[in-house]
């Protein structure tokens, strides 16, 4: 590549719905100036490729990403925002397994894809809500990606593990595996994150470049019928529980913001689940937010 050649972004992206406007504009693009890195492992892959320098942003989940900035992080900072609804986590047995409640799995091993990922992180914030006593915590065992963590709940090596609700619902319709509960993010669910290290100005350029395929897919005319038939056709999803998921998603408007309330507010929970530690006198939002490219609300 010669000097006077633009970066190629390079986006690490986890196979969910909630990314079709990235895709509808990557086809649009053509990989002229972004190219996608699929990270089936989800949040906690795009942090280790980050690291790595293997992706240069991705779109992910808040409560990881904000966990991983908190305990030491630096290969990554919050751009901006992309969902503003809660995520719905589905609570995933084996088929034939003995657990039949979220309270049957009190002191049990929680299969999750990799450790500060998100199945780490609700798996924690579960026990919290549930009020479940020291002797009570899950254990954790790392599956890496989706189609182990299925394979560990139907063998019994793990109890559960969570992940969301639609992307799961297919193998729940086959039979493969049981949905025994459900719980929902605290905070708004995605967030954009990007190494400092990668150009701000072509950070800035490639954000608001998504920004009108998000205001597209998250408007009224195009929920009727378009969005369905895309999500229908790339994912597989049955159209009606396309219909559903629409009904409970909402896209940010203005992609490079970060509320330092939300930040802020995502870490009291971490907290009390344990997953960071307080910081002696209060956190620091330059550690979380690059304000080269968002703006700190």
């Amino acid at each position: 590549m010669s000097e006077s050649t633009p970066r190629k972004l390079r986006v690490g992206w986890h196979r969910e719905h909630f990314l079709s406007p990235l895709l509808q504009f990557h086809a649009k693009d053509g990989g002229e100036t972004f190219e996608l890195v699929e990270c089936p492992g989800g949040t906690g892959e795009m942090q280790v490729k980050l690291k790595n320098g293997e992706i240069d942003l991705c779109i992910a989940l808040t409560d990881a990403l904000i966990a991983g900035l908190a305990n030491g992080q630096t290969s990554y900072k919050l751009v901006g925002r992309y969902i503003a609804s809660p995520l719905r986590w589905a609570i995933i047995t084996g088929k034939e397994s003995k657990y039949n409640s979220v309270d049957d799995l009190k002191g049990t091993t929680f299969g999750i894809s990799r450790l500060g990922s998100g199945s780490q992180v609700m798996a924690s914030v579960l026990s919290l809500q549930q009020g479940w006593k020291e002797d009570e915590q899950p254990k954790f065992k790392i599956n890496g990606q989706f189609k182990p963590l299925r394979d560990s709940v139907n063998s019994g090596e793990t109890s559960c593990f969570l992940w969301e609700w639609f992307t799961t619902k297919p193998y729940v319709d086959s039979g493969e595996v049981r949905f025994i509960g459900s719980v929902y993010t605290p905070w708004p669910c995605w967030h954009i994150a990007a190494s400092p290290s990668f150009p701000t100005d072509l950070l800035s350029t490639f954000l608001t470049s998504l920004e009108p395929y998000v205001t597209h897919f998250n408007s009224p005319q195009a929920r009727e019928k378009e969005d369905v038939e895309f999500v229908s056709g790339y994912f597989g999803h049955q159209p009606q529980d396309v219909v559903e998921w629409l009904s409970t998603v909402r896209w940010e408007e203005g992609l490079k913001v970060v509320k330092k309330e939300v930040v802020l507010e995502t870490l009291s929970v971490l907290e009390k689940a344990g997953v960071v530690k307080p910081q002696e006198g209060g956190w620091d939002m330059a550690t979380f937010v690059d304000t080269n490219v968002a703006q700190l609300a």
